[in-house]
C-alpha cells in the first residue's frame, strides 16, 4: 500500500492543474458580472437542541440529539440573512464525539461557528466562495486547538461553517437582487449544475436495527432507492458474516420488486459502510457473496467502504464505490477519483454549499456522477440539498431524476414541528410522495423556499433588527 505522501505526489502530477491553476475550481470568478461588495456590519449566532426519536447509532457511537445552529448577519446597507446548520459531531469526527460528552462535542463545533462569525464581522466580501476560502483554514486550525485534536478531520470545520456559508449566500442574494437558485450558482460551476429534474428520488436510511419487514414495507410505499447501513459491529470476520446475512435477507425480501425508475426495472442497492472495511480483500468477499445469491447486478453504490487513511487503488473492485466523508474538499475528492472511486456523495448541508459546488464541478470534469446524501438535517436544509440534487446529471442506470437522501423524518422526535418552521411547508415538493419529491415550477422559482423569511429562526435575533 502506498503512503499518503507517495499517493499525493502521484495525484498531484495527474490533477494539480485541475485543482490549483488560476481560473479553475478554487480561484474561478463567481459571476460574469461584477457582484456588489458587501460589508458585514453585524453578526450573531444561536442554537436549538432537537431530540431524536431513539439513539441514532453509527461509527461506534450513538447520538440522542442534534443541535441546530443558526448564523445571522447584517450588511452595512441594512439587509440581513439567517443561515442554518444541523451539527453532526459523530459523522464529522467520531474521535471528537468519543472523547467528549455529547453536549461537549456539540459545544466545540458551535464555538467554531461563533468564532467564524466574529472573524467576519466588519469584513467586506464580494462572494461567499471567496469568503469560505478565507475562513476555512483559520477555523480548521482553531478547531484543532479547541478540540485538542491535531488530527481533526477537515469535515468537522466544514460542518461548523455551514450556517455561516448559507447566511453569506442569502445575504449575497439580497445584495445582488437574486431570488432563484439558478441565478445563485456561479458561472464557474454551472456546467455541473445545469439540469432541471421534475423529480428527485427520496432516499430513506435503513440502519442496522431496521427490521427487514420495514425495508420491504418501504418499497410498498414507493421507495425504490434506499440507503442501507453495512459494516456491522464486531471484528472484521464477525462484521462480514453479519453483512452477508443482512444482504441475503434483503435480497430475499425485495430482490424481485420492480420499479419504473431504473433502466433494468430492478431495485438498486445502496450500501454505506462508513469506513468499516479495513481491506479490499474483505470487501471482495462480500461482493463474491452478492454474486452467489444473485444480488450483484443490483448493487448501484457502496459508499465509503474503507477508512479514510486506507489509500489503496480500488479500480479493480467491480462495484461503483462512492466517496463521502473522505471527500472533505475538492482536493480530497480528486484524490479519491484518482484512486478509482466512481461516484461522490455531495453534502451541501454538511460541507457548505461553496465547497460542494467546487466538488461537483471537479467531479463533472472527470465524468464522475454525484448524488446528494443527508446529515439528518432539518426540513429547510433538506431543500438546500434538494436544490443541488435537482440540477445534477441523472445517476447511471437511473431514469431522469435527481437523488437526495433525507432521513430526518425517521429520526427527529419533533419533525412535524420543525417542518412548521419551513417558509413553504405546504409546497408540493416538501414531502416524499410514492418515493419521489415532485419538483414543480414553484420549487424552481422559489429555490424551494430558501430565500423566504424564516420567522421562527429570525425571532432569535429580534434584538438586532
Amino acid at each position: 500500500m502506498q503512503t499518503r505522501r507517495e499517493f499525493i505526489t502521484k495525484v498531484s502530477a495527474a490533477s494539480a492543474a485541475a485543482v490549483l491553476s488560476p481560473g479553475k475550481f478554487i480561484t474561478a470568478p463567481v459571476t460574469s458580472s461584477s457582484p456588489a461588495k458587501i460589508k458585514i456590519a453585524g453578526v450573531s449566532t444561536n442554537f436549538e437542541r432537537e431530540p431524536l426519536i431513539r439513539p441514532f447509532g453509527f461509527k461506534g457511537g450513538y447520538m440522542t440529539e442534534i443541535w441546530q445552529s443558526v448564523a445571522w448577519m447584517k450588511s452595512e446597507s441594512g439587509n440581513h440573512s439567517t443561515g442554518l446548520c444541523s451539527q453532526s459531531v459523530l459523522w464529522s469526527d467520531a474521535s471528537v464525539f468519543a472523547s467528549h460528552s455529547e453536549s461537549g462535542g456539540n459545544s466545540l463545533m458551535y464555538a467554531m461557528t461563533e468564532r467564524a462569525m466574529q472573524i467576519i464581522n466588519g469584513q467586506t466580501f464580494t462572494n461567499p466562495v471567496d469568503l469560505l476560502d478565507q475562513l476555512y483554514p483559520e477555523i480548521y486550525e482553531y478547531g484543532k486547538k479547541v478540540t485538542a485534536n491535531p488530527a481533526l478531520r477537515k469535515t468537522f470545520a466544514l460542518n461548523a461553517l455551514v450556517a455561516v456559508d448559507n447566511a453569506a449566500w442569502l445575504l449575497y442574494a439580497k445584495e445582488n437582487n437574486i431570488n432563484t437558485f439558478d441565478n445563485l450558482i456561479p458561472a464557474a460551476y454551472k456546467p455541473a449544475l445545469s439540469h432541471r429534474h421534475a423529480r428527485a428520488a427520496g432516499i430513506p436510511l435503513m440502519a442496522y436495527s431496521i427490521p427487514i419487514e420495514e425495508i420491504k414495507a418501504a418499497t410498498g410505499q414507493g421507495y425504490f432507492f434506499m440507503k442501507i447501513k453495512i459494516g456491522q459491529p464486531g471484528s472484521q470476520e464477525e462484521m462480514l458474516e453479519k453483512d452477508k446475512a443482512r444482504l441475503s435477507a434483503i435480497h430475499k425480501a425485495i430482490g424481485d420488486v420492480r420499479t419504473s425508475y431504473t433502466k433494468n426495472g430492478k431495485l438498486p442497492y445502496y450500501f454505506d459502510a462508513n469506513g468499516r472495511y479495513e481491506s479490499k480483500e474483505t470487501l471482495l468477499k462480500l461482493i463474491d457473496h452478492a454474486k452467489k445469491i444473485g444480488a450483484f447486478d443490483q448493487i448501484a453504490i457502496i459508499e465509503e467502504p474503507f477508512p479514510e487513511e486506507y489509500r489503496a487503488d480500488v479500480k479493480d473492485i467491480p462495484v461503483r464505490l462512492a466517496a463521502d466523508e473522505s471527500a472533505h474538499t475538492v482536493e480530497d475528492a480528486l484524490e479519491r477519483i484518482e484512486m478509482g472511486y466512481k461516484a461522490v456523495a455531495l453534502k451541501a448541508i454538511a460541507k457548505t454549499l461553496s465547497m460542494t459546488m467546487k466538488i461537483a464541478q471537479a467531479a463533472y470534469e472527470k465524468n464522475i456522477p454525484c448524488f446528494c446524501a443527508d446529515l439528518t438535517v432539518n426540513p429547510v436544509l433538506v431543500d438546500w440539498n434538494k436544490n443541488v440534487a435537482a440540477r445534477l446529471a441523472s445517476f447511471p442506470g437511473i431514469g431522469d431524476l435527481g437523488l437526495v437522501e433525507s432521513n430526518g423524518h425517521q429520526n427527529y422526535r419533533n419533525w412535524e414541528t420543525m417542518k412548521s418552521y419551513h417558509p413553504r411547508r405546504n409546497g408540493k415538493w416538501v414531502d416524499v410522495k410514492n418515493g419521489v419529491y415532485e419538483l414543480d415550477d414553484e420549487f424552481y422559482s422559489s429555490g424551494g423556499g430558501i430565500f423566504d423569511p424564516m420567522p421562527h429562526y429570525e425571532e432569535m435575533f429580534k434584538a438586532h433588527l
